[in-house]
């Protein structure tokens, strides 16, 4: 065997290649102060969860980027909600359906704020600040007027308390104020009566924490590792940097407001000799001088005026704060330009190629938590409540087959889009139904309202014609019937080929 095969057989799978994919075990001189604890992720949240919660909480109310980024983060979540399209086969039933969930969206909120999509939001945001919320499922009586007797009521993490890990008196293990049974499945919630942070809520002593049933809680949060039982904030990689960067602002800032305040200093041989100008002392005695505009000043022997050049921040300020604020998107998983609202050095390229990645990411959120752990069971609860409650006459095992449509996105350049979905279409490679879900419509109201806005365009003897010029999308312009007395003899308007579909759609 030669030299250059014993050397390729080292290089393939000899020890050297093991040690070079081992490196990082390795405790030579390099690496010999990098020894992190082997902890789980559990116990991590539950000793630094309440201080990283406050934390979280502070910086998304007093750091603009922060707060920037989680409305950033909520509005591409879920924007102005993701809806539900049921997948029935009776026409009738599923209009009535979707017409009954359609209302009781309004009266979703217990606390009577906003609807189930405004819901979806703010449990979007808690993610962002908290990385959880607990939805409760609250049933109603009939005689509280509501088309369907369910409400929701959102919970912050903080209402389940980190501390609570004990043995309850069931034999159930209660770990972070969640009890789970013999094989590990979650039976109750015990949440604290109180938010622990609200002073304006004091009432009679009573009981710390009331024990809810898992049935009617929902726990929204992305579990990062195997086994996670609590929700890390999104913002948590990000923290610490956000922060000094904040205070490195701020130092910065009022520095050149200090040096700005002093105009210039006066100095000479005599303290006793009077100053130039009208003069005052400040609370420690020192004289301070004025000057108005057009001043022309003589000074006295012995005199001299040294004016104020304060320090500039430096041509390297700009690039330090670029990367800075680029390492803080990439830790939140945002593009840059959400985070901090610079467009400058994007263009159409690189704003697309940054939204695609993003989008990606996001569509894994939409569907693997929001509409698998909220949408989904509320779905569910909803249907079985509105049977019980006999405004809806169906089997809910029947009904329940649905599909959650997101919001749809925005493109840089939406003409190019729609182009490219119409050739998808005509090719086959894609559905019209997927097309228009994909604007965040159902496919079914959409035909309904084209339906009744032909119906209506022919009662009243309208058409609608675009120009085939126009390359930026149709501009529609009516145009009104002749009527049968006023002797035209065709259907043509100022000689247009009525049957000429790229001038006219009726």
């Amino acid at each position: 065997m030669g030299f250059f095969d014993r050397f390729r057989r080292r290089s393939a799978g000899g020890p050297a290649a093991m040690r070079a994919r081992l490196e990082g075990a390795m405790a030579k001189r390099r690496l010999r102060g990098w020894n992190p604890p082997l902890e789980n992720i559990n116990a991590l949240v539950a000793s630094g969860g309440p201080r990283l919660l406050a934390r979280s909480r502070e910086l998304v109310v007093t750091n603009g980027y922060a707060a920037n980024a989680c409305e950033a983060f909520a509005a591409n979540l879920v924007g102005d909600g993701i809806k539900p399209s049921s997948l029935i086969g009776d026409a009738n039933l599923r209009d009535h359906l979707q017409r009954l969930w359609l209302a009781w969206t309004d009266e979703a909120d217990a606390d009577g704020l906003t609807d189930f999509y405004g819901l979806q939001a703010m449990v979007a945001r808690e993610m962002f600040v908290a990385g959880e919320c607990f939805v409760r499922l609250r049933p109603r009586r009939a005689e509280d007027g509501l088309l369907v007797p369910l409400q929701l009521q959102l919970l912050q993490s903080e209402m389940l308390p980190f501390e609570k890990t004990e043995t309850a008196a069931n034999g159930n293990r209660i770990r972070c104020g969640i009890e789970f049974d013999g094989i590990g499945r979650r039976v109750a919630y015990h949440f604290r009566r109180r938010h622990p942070g609200d002073s304006t809520d004091q009432g009679a002593v009573i009981p710390e924490t009331v024990r809810v049933p898992a049935v009617d809680v929902l726990h929204i949060y992305r579990p990062i590792d195997a086994g996670q039982i609590r929700g890390l904030p999104h913002i948590a990689p990000a923290m610490v940097r956000l922060f000094l960067l904040d205070q490195y602002d701020d130092a910065e800032l009022d520095r050149k407001k200090t040096a700005a305040m002093f105009a210039g200093f006066i100095t000479k041989t005599a303290p006793e000799e009077p100053m130039i100008g009208e003069t005052q002392a400040d609370l420690d005695g020192a004289a301070i001088a004025s000057l108005e505009p057009g001043t022309m000043q003589v000074l006295l022997p012995g005199e001299d005026v040294k004016f104020s050049s304060p320090a500039d921040v430096g041509g390297g300020y700009e690039a330090f704060q670029y990367r800075t604020l680029l390492a803080v998107s990439a830790s939140l998983g945002l593009p840059y330009h959400l985070v901090t609202g610079d467009v400058r050095q994007a263009n159409y390229s690189s704003l697309r190629a940054e939204l695609v990645e993003f989008r990606r990411r996001i569509g894994q959120l939409q569907h693997g938590v929001i509409v698998h752990q909220l949408c989904r069971a509320v779905w569910q609860r909803w249907l079985e409540t509105a049977v019980l409650a006999g405004a809806l006459d169906a089997d809910p095992a029947t009904v329940r087959p649905v599909q959650w449509i997101p919001p749809r996105w925005d493109w840089v350049d939406p003409l190019k889009d729609i182009q490219a979905q119409v050739l998808a279409m005509e090719a086959g490679i894609t559905s019209r139904r997927k097309v228009v879900e994909a604007t965040g419509y159902d496919v079914e109201e959409v035909d309904r309202e084209n339906a009744a806005d032909a119906a209506r365009a022919t009662g009243l003897g309208l058409r609608y014609r675009t120009s085939p010029g126009e390359t930026q999308g149709a501009r529609a312009t009516p145009a009104t019937r002749p009527e049968p007395d006023d002797g035209a003899g065709d259907d043509t308007d100022n000689g247009a080929d009525a049957t000429d579909p790229d001038t006219e759609q009726e």
